[in-house]
């Protein structure tokens, strides 16, 4: 094999190796302030998405918060320097995500989703 085409090999295993580890160091950036998805469940008559069918490797954040008994997901615990929101899934990549489907559903800082038959707001906070 040449020199160069060794070196090139080389390189291009290093940038894999590279970006495999930035995909993984996120998990590990978790020291930061915890954010939840709430859903409370309201009274309302206003347009609301049926999330009922939703997947919950796609909107894990909110499937754990409308099964919990305390309408809260899991935590997600931010980075002081913002880069594990590049790499990683957020809460509020969800609510981004469910009022793209449906802008009418969206309130000043969250959405109105319809699971079960009842109609919840839900939002990202910070206790």
């Amino acid at each position: 094999m040449r020199r160069v085409t060794r070196n090139l090999l080389v390189a291009i295993a290093l940038v894999a190796v590279a970006l495999l580890a930035l995909g993984a160091l996120p998990s590990y950036l978790g020291s930061g302030d915890p954010y939840y998805l709430t859903a409370e469940p309201i009274e309302t008559d206003e347009s609301a998405i049926d999330v009922n069918n939703v997947s919950e490797r796609r909107y894990p954040f909110l499937t754990s918060a409308l099964a919990s008994d305390d309408g809260r997901s899991d935590p997600y615990l931010a980075d002081s320097y913002g880069i594990k929101e590049w790499f990683t899934h957020t809460p509020f990549d969800e609510v981004d995500a469910l009022t793209r489907q449906l802008p009418e559903a969206a309130t000043d800082d969250g959405v109105r989703v319809r699971y079960e038959g009842a109609v919840y707001r839900v939002e990202v906070v910070q206790p």
